[in-house]
């Protein structure tokens, strides 16, 4: 495992969030605005965090592909491309996002604190397209009242989980995460019974104890997005968190996700939209519809720490020999399956 030192990808769930997405402008002055805050982002945390030493505040900063292409340039993460459209039995979008500030805290005020601070460097050069405000529910629970995140891997296999080692070593200690934000039909939830709920889920609705196998219908929440190879088990690390505008009616779950790869949970992602085999998708998605969907690098905090505004992006063809992988090529964002028609209702 590399010695660099990685972003606070694993820290533990926090009782406020803010979710920033960003687009930044084209052009090399911009580039080199998001250098410069990339480079005193560490000492923003501190700065902030040191006004209450127990706010546990913490801020992972993601970068897309053309993002990183205009603002680093070669050598590039060997798995880093846009997010790509699902086109199932429901739709998952693919929406803008070049960058991603992921700021977690006990206390709201240092979030926001945080977040305005980020803006405010790079304005003129970068634009916020969403934002959203996440709060702790109850006992990690989602506005569907199920506790979310009880799978989640813990210390080292969290490490194992998300932390590139040895697959691309330019980028050891990097990781990857994919975001999406889903707004919930909460009156068409709280109309299905809750024993249907529960085999949606896959879980018991207030104990949390998982069905037993017998009782989990393949399509259950967490019947798809257990996805394994050569026999192990392949974990992300997911750190969702509920939002909502009750003056909107809008309810929903942020969902972010953290992994050494992201075909991981796109694998996850097609299970659930398109189906295991196709047309068995998540019922979930019947009544949780996703609105943004963004892919992101997470370079390590020495990375972050040692960037310069002064440093001109490499362009790839003038990196000869160094051994970096080209980027993913991109899915046709019109490659959908067409199984529609599958639809079943619940």
């Amino acid at each position: 495992m590399s010695s660099a030192t990685p972003q606070a990808v694993g820290e533990k769930l926090t009782s406020a969030a803010i979710f920033l997405t960003l687009t930044l402008h084209r052009g090399p002055e911009h580039g080199a605005t998001l250098r410069d805050l990339c480079a005193d982002l560490s000492s923003l945390v501190r700065g902030v965090g040191f006004r209450a030493p127990d706010g546990r505040l913490s801020c992972v900063m993601g970068v897309g592909s053309e993002a990183w292409d205009q603002t680093f340039g070669a050598p590039r993460p060997k798995e880093l491309h846009p997010f790509r459209e699902i086109n199932g039995v429901h739709h998952a979008p693919s929406t803008p996002g070049d960058l991603l500030f992921h700021i977690r805290a006990a206390r709201m005020d240092l979030c926001f604190e945080l977040a305005a601070n980020i803006v405010s460097r790079l304005e003129g050069s970068a634009v916020v397209v969403d934002e959203v405000h996440g709060f702790k529910y109850f006992d990690e629970r989602d506005l569907l009242g199920f506790v979310d995140g009880t799978e989640n891997p813990v210390k080292q296999d969290a490490v194992a989980a998300t932390i590139i080692g040895d697959e691309d070593l330019d980028f050891a200690g990097g990781s990857y995460v994919i975001i999406q934000k889903y707004l919930h039909d909460l009156k068409k939830w709280d109309a299905i019974p809750v024993e249907q709920q529960e085999r949606i889920v896959g879980r018991k609705k207030l104990s949390d104890i998982e069905l037993s196998e017998a009782a989990k219908p393949s399509y259950a929440h967490n019947v798809l997005t257990n996805i394994e190879e050569n026999g192990e088990q392949l974990q992300i690390l997911r750190d969702n968190m509920p939002f909502g505008d009750v003056g909107k009616g809008e309810f929903g779950t942020y969902f972010i996700g953290y992994a050494k790869s992201p075909a991981r949970i796109e694998r996850m992602l097609g299970n659930m939209f398109i189906g295991l085999p196709p047309g068995n998708y998540d019922r979930l998605l019947d009544v949780s519809r996703a609105v943004t969907g963004s892919l992101f690098f997470i370079p390590t905090a020495d990375f972050l720490d040692a960037t310069s505004a002064d440093a001109e992006p490499v362009a790839a063809e003038d990196v000869q020999g160094a051994g970096e992988s080209p980027p993913v090529e991109q899915a046709s964002p019109k490659g959908s399956l067409g199984i529609g028609s599958l639809k079943e209702e619940i």
